[in-house]
């Protein structure tokens, strides 16, 4: 994989992608190569001005591009229900579910449903979408599971019995215990998955350090002016950019060589570079804590992957 990028995708001509947080970043850039390949792609956004705003530009980007906005509130398990099952409507396959949005060291708040905000956005949600849109997963040949991560991940393993921080709440933890959720959701389902025998492929990927929206937010929702200047900082002199951030998420997702449970990141340090495959916490390939977290998040959500049950 030495040197791939984006002109290595291979065609995606046929196939559907529906790709969450595509009205920016890393996001916009994954919808637009998909796209560009060939891909009819669903950006699905919580906000309908940005998601459609995306649209128009992706479409200015690439003349050719078969792209639809559908909102989707990845904090609201309604909207999430909705969006599967306007998805559902008329569409009878999916190639790829790339379970690209997040958020990241916000201060303390709840979804919609009463979740901390980072571990019901970035973890809840992808969990109720995947399961919602499996059955159409399962009866898509090849089709794959991508869902980012980070390498913060390796700040913090979850606490199974305090999922949504209530006993104490520190942003930076809370958005790693939600990374880790994503890779233990991704080891769980593979685990499934190739239990059931089926040829869908879940794996994960992370940007290393991308310049995105993402290190911003958290600190202008605050009012932290100088925490917001040096993420705007960092960004500007260190960080690569967004087009190279989500090249481990294109191959991850396209590449004929991925594995099942596979991390992929930047290949220097985890921090840029072409893809390679990505250090992982031990903890993240833990069976029984992917079991109880898989459990916990069916009963959060009431979403139950009964396909994948034997």
């Amino acid at each position: 994989m030495t040197g791939w990028n984006a002109n290595d995708i291979p065609d995606q001509s046929g196939r559907t992608a529906v790709v969450t947080g595509a009205n920016s970043g890393l996001g916009f850039v994954t919808a637009r190569e998909l796209a560009r390949r060939g891909a009819r792609v669903v950006l699905a956004c919580r906000s309908e001005a940005r998601g459609t705003e995306a649209g128009d530009r992706l479409a200015i980007e690439v003349p050719d591009a078969d792209v639809e906005f559908v909102r989707l509130d990845l904090g609201d398990l309604e909207s999430v229900r909705e969006f599967a099952a306007a998805y559902g409507r008329g569409r009878d396959r999916l190639d790829l579910l790339i379970n690209n949005a997040g958020v990241m060291a916000l201060p303390p708040g709840r979804t919609t449903d009463g979740f901390e905000t980072q571990f019901g956005v970035n973890h809840l949600g992808h969990f109720a979408l995947t399961g919602l849109l499996l059955p159409t997963l399962l009866d898509t040949p090849g089709a794959r599971v991508v869902t980012v991560s980070s390498t913060m991940h390796a700040m913090a393993n979850i606490d199974i019995n305090d999922l949504n921080s209530e006993r104490k709440y520190g942003r930076w933890t809370a958005y790693a215990r939600s990374k880790t959720a994503n890779l233990l959701f991704t080891h769980e389902l593979a685990r499934r998955l190739a239990t059931l025998g089926s040829d869908v492929v879940a794996a994960a990927a992370h940007p290393g350090y991308a310049s995105t929206n993402l290190q911003t937010t958290g600190p202008r929702m605050e009012g932290r002016k100088a925490s917001e200047r040096f993420m705007e900082i960092g960004n500007r002199f260190f960080a690569q950019s967004a087009e190279a951030g989500a090249l481990p998420t294109l191959y991850a997702a396209t590449a004929p060589e991925i594995r099942p449970d596979s991390f992929t990141g930047p290949s220097i340090l985890g921090w840029r570079g072409s893809p390679a495959r990505s250090w992982r916490a031990k903890w993240t390939l833990n069976d029984v804590a992917g079991q109880r977290l898989w459990e916990e998040s069916e009963r959060l959500t009431g979403v139950t992957y009964d396909a994948l049950k034997v």
